[in-house]
């Protein structure tokens, strides 16, 4: 077989993976629906009716040939007011909005500064055309702001992450005024903070207070906190601008269905219309999350060092036995095996808490 020795190698290892069909009476401690609302039928019916009285229900082209429709439209005004950008686009995924930003923007001359705990598609969006990409430690600022002093490059353009998704802890406030002092374009992925952080929990630009300048985009997904799928860039009209011209995942490939895009709005209103009864459910589980764990968090991701894959997978496989599905991650997604848990609020405090107690014993 054409690829034997390297699965073998995999599984000596202990990084070997499988698709496992979706348990639906486990209780789910492992996905990104932060908010529970892939469980709201109420947002998922109002969709259904309202697409019902549209002519069609695909979006049938990509979006710069006859694929873009008011309903994209629509939610790319609502993202933009409620993020204070200029302006929007809607795209497939995250992966696809990281591969879009990075190829585009990086051009010959340019430099790309990453921290390396940035996420893998914008790892492998870095190794495409020979860009030129620098990688800085860890929300390291003191390193990021010497180099970009030391860079003579065209243009610098930084990203990172607002929450990072495997260790979950904030991006460092002091990115933004060293890009902004800099010239630098500063590449926000808010993957993991939209919908968690901020005071209308909209993400790190709203948690500190940010205001929207030439420089910033903001990348996130709909797939995890908006209990859709797909994805969104928040940017000046330039940019914006510049990426539907450039962006190869945006030009060639069909545009974001109907479906989600209306499902991602229904829920973004959700979001702004339950803000303080959402940030209240939020602060009760990373309350619950450090009494149990002693685990101080700052969105919703609880990363468990374990240290050995064979170990997390057997943790991770006894927890499912006794019905919760949590994250086994191992390398080279992280430097060492972590057991990941999702204080998500489509389960309860009470589940919550049995966890973390059932986790606890495991790990002593």
């Amino acid at each position: 077989m054409y690829y034997e020795n390297e699965l073998k190698a995999l599984k000596r290892s202990a990084r070997y993976r499988t698709r496992e069909v979706v348990d639906n009476d486990v209780l789910d401690f492992a996905s990104n629906d932060y908010l529970g609302l892939s469980h709201n039928k109420e947002l998922h019916n109002k969709t259904c009716q309202t697409l019902s009285e549209f002519p069609i229900h695909s979006s049938k082209a990509s979006l710069l040939v006859n694929g873009y429709h008011q309903i994209h439209k629509d939610f790319e005004d609502s993202l933009k007011e409620a993020n204070g950008f200029e302006d929007a686009v809607v795209l497939g995924s995250g992966f696809n909005a990281n591969i879009a930003l990075i190829e585009a923007l990086v051009r010959r001359g340019d430099d790309l500064f990453m921290d390396e705990f940035y996420h893998a598609s914008g790892v492998l969006a870095s190794q495409i055309n020979g860009i030129n990409v620098k990688y800085f430690k860890h929300n390291d600022m003191k390193e990021l702001s010497e180099m970009l002093k030391s860079s003579d490059a065209k243009r610098k353009i930084v990203a990172v992450e607002g929450i990072y998704s495997m260790d979950g802890d904030l991006v460092d406030s002091e990115v933004f005024s060293i890009c902004d002092n800099e010239d630098a374009i500063l590449i926000v992925d808010e993957a993991h903070s939209s919908g968690v952080v901020g005071d209308k929990l909209m993400g790190v630009f709203d948690l500190y207070n940010i205001g929207a300048k030439p420089n910033h985009i903001k990348m996130g997904t709909l797939g995890k906190a908006y209990g859709s799928f797909g994805a969104y860039i928040l940017a000046s009209e330039h940019i914006v601008d510049y990426l539907i011209n450039r962006a190869k995942p945006i030009i060639y490939a069909t545009s974001l269905s109907l479906y989600d895009t209306l499902l991602a709005h229904n829920s973004l209103k959700y979001i702004l219309s339950n803000i303080n009864s959402l940030k209240g459910e939020i602060a009760v589980r990373q309350r619950v999350v450090y009494e149990e764990l002693g685990i101080s968090v700052e969105g919703l991701i609880v990363p468990i060092l374990i240290g050995d894959n064979t170990k997390v997978i057997e943790i991770k496989n006894r927890l499912f036995a006794n019905g919760y599905a949590v994250g086994g991650i191992r390398q080279p997604t992280v430097k060492s095996a972590i057991i990941r848990l999702i204080a998500r609020l489509g389960q309860s405090e009470e589940e919550l808490r049995t966890l973390c107690k059932s986790i606890k014993s495991m790990t002593v």
